[in-house]
C-alpha cells in the first residue's frame, strides 16, 4: 500500500482491512449503527439474517478486538451483555453508509455490467 511507516502497520493495516470488508463484519456494523442504542447478543443475532451464533461471536470479538465495538457487560445472573460501535466503529459506518448509497444508485449499472459479461461468456 505504501502508506505505512512500518512493515509492521501496513501487516496490521492489510488486516483490518481485509477483515472488516468481510460480509459479516460489516453488517454486524451497520446493524448496530441503525439500532442508536446498545443491543444484546440475540438482537444482533436475529437482525444479521444468516449467521450463525459460533460467526456472530467471532465477528463481534474481531471488531471489540480492533476498537470498532464496545462490550459491556452486566454482573448479573444469566450475564447480560451488550454491544455498541465506539467512535472508530462510528467513523466506520459513516464510510460504509456512503460505499451504500454509491451502490444503490448504481445498482442499474451493475445489473447491465453482469447481464454483458454473462452474454459473453455463454
Amino acid at each position: 500500500m505504501g502508506r505505512a511507516k512500518t512493515d509492521e502497520q501496513d501487516m496490521l493495516i492489510r488486516d483490518v482491512l481485509s477483515q472488516v470488508s468481510g460480509k459479516w463484519s460489516l453488517w454486524v456494523v451497520c446493524e448496530l449503527a441503525a439500532a442508536k442504542e446498545p443491543m444484546r447478543f440475540t438482537q444482533v443475532l436475529n437482525a444479521v439474517d444468516g449467521i450463525t451464533q459460533k460467526v456472530l461471536t467471532q465477528t463481534l470479538r474481531y471488531l471489540e478486538r480492533n476498537g470498532f465495538v464496545h462490550r459491556k457487560i452486566f454482573p448479573q445472573v444469566p450475564p447480560r451483555v451488550e454491544y455498541e460501535l465506539s467512535e472508530l466503529g462510528r467513523d466506520l459506518f459513516v464510510l460504509v453508509d456512503q460505499m451504500t448509497i454509491w451502490a444503490q444508485k448504481n445498482v442499474n449499472a451493475f445489473a447491465a455490467a453482469r447481464r454483458r459479461f454473462d452474454g459473453i461468456k455463454k
